[in-house]
């Protein structure tokens, strides 16, 4: 099998990912109803979705390390990120004077899985579908 010299970006984009997750636990942490009041959320809502973000960062930077043990890892987070551009772009979009204060961060996520999902297509050693399936390795 033809190494992918691919891997390696595919690591350090993930790795990149999770230090801006790790920014975005902090915005949410002392930002998001302090600072930042539309749309309008209450300290605890703040905190507990920063706690997630801090999560998600330690998994992607951690999984960065071996990202071929952890391709599923970057399937998850490509799901999630996709996710949230929808329902922020839905809620900007479709409900009259949503706030748009965060628009950009829709823009960054998508740009991290088209990342994630163009680096694993020019890949000769991985493919789309191990992001989202375990390969099931056989002992012969």
């Amino acid at each position: 099998m033809i190494k992918s010299k691919l891997l390696k970006p595919l690591s350090i984009i993930f790795f990149l990912s999770g230090i801006w997750d790790i920014i975005a636990g902090l915005v949410y942490s002392f930002m998001i109803g302090t600072v930042f009041k539309e749309p309008a959320v209450h300290r605890f809502y703040a905190l507990f979705i920063a706690s997630f973000l801090f999560c998600f960062a330690y998994l992607q930077i951690l999984s960065a390390f071996n990202i071929r043990r952890y391709l599923l890892n970057i399937g998850c987070v490509t799901i999630g990120r996709i996710l949230y551009v929808v329902l922020l772009f839905a809620y900007i979009f479709g409900i009259p004077g949503f706030p748009r204060t965060f628009w950009w961060t829709g823009i960054v996520d998508l740009l991290w899985s088209i990342l994630y999902i163009m680096f694993t297509l020019t890949s000769h050693e991985i493919r789309l579908k191990d992001l989202f399936l375990p390969r099931l390795e056989t002992t012969d």
